[in-house]
C-alpha cells in the first residue's frame, strides 16, 4: 500500500499549504482588492480545496488580516524614528516608511486597498493604523491641536503610500527613495511643527 496517507496532514506540510495560502491571498489582495477576491480564487491558486483555506483562517476576513502580518513590525520601526524627537521627524518619517515599504509593494498596495474598500476588513486595518501610526506620532508633537496634527501626518503618509503603491503615479511610484524624501518631508514637517 503506497500513496498518501490519510488523515490530518504532517505538520511541515500543513504549514506549506497555509503558506502557500497566505501568499496567493496576498497577491489577490494587492490585484484585486478585498471585493474582488474570493476564496475560491485563492484556493485554486494555492493548489489547495476552499475548505482548507476555511480551515486555517475562518473567513476571508481573517484571510486578510492574516495577509497584513508585515514583515517589517511597524510599532518597533516607528519606535525607534519617533525617539529621536519632533525635529527632523517629517524626513525620518517619510524615510522609514518608503524604505519599509518598498520591497513589499504588493503587501502595502493590499493594506492600503482594504482600508479603504469600505468592506469588512476596512475596520482591522484603520484600527491599526490609528493604534501605531497615529498614536505615535501624536506621542511626538508638542504645542496645541496635537490629535488633529498626528491624524494629518498619518494621512500624509498613508497618502503617500497610496499614491506610490496603489495608484502608481509615475514618476512617483519609481523614484528612489531618497528623492522622495526631498520633495515629500518638508510637507510633512510643517504638520509636525504646528
Amino acid at each position: 500500500m503506497t500513496g498518501r496517507r490519510r488523515g490530518r496532514p504532517r505538520s511541515s506540510e500543513s504549514a506549506d499549504r497555509r503558506a502557500a495560502i497566505l501568499a496567493s491571498a496576498r497577491t489577490a489582495f494587492a490585484a484585486r482588492g478585498f471585493q474582488g477576491t474570493t476564496v475560491r480564487a485563492v484556493a485554486a491558486d494555492a493548489g489547495v480545496d476552499p475548505s482548507l483555506v476555511a480551515h486555517y483562517f475562518g473567513s476571508k476576513e481573517r484571510l486578510f488580516v492574516a495577509t497584513m502580518e508585515l514583515p517589517v513590525d511597524p510599532a518597533a520601526k516607528l519606535a525607534g524614528v519617533i525617539a529621536e524627537g519632533p525635529q527632523g521627524l517629517g524626513e525620518r518619517l517619510v524615510r522609514t516608511f518608503v524604505s519599509s515599504w518598498d520591497p513589499h509593494r504588493e503587501v502595502i498596495a493590499a493594506l492600503l486597498r482594504g482600508a479603504v474598500s469600505g468592506s469588512e476588513a476596512s475596520p482591522p486595518v484603520v484600527e491599526m493604523a490609528r493604534e501605531v501610526l497615529v498614536a505615535a506620532i501624536h506621542s511626538a508633537l508638542e504645542g496645541e491641536r496635537r490629535e488633529l496634527r498626528a491624524e494629518l501626518v498619518a494621512a500624509q503618509v498613508i497618502g503617500l503610500g497610496m499614491a506610490r503603491y496603489v495608484a502608481a503615479f509615475e514618476p512617483l511610484a519609481s523614484s528612489p527613495v531618497e528623492d522622495v524624501v526631498a520633495a515629500y518631508a518638508p510637507a510633512v514637517q510643517s504638520l509636525i511643527d504646528g
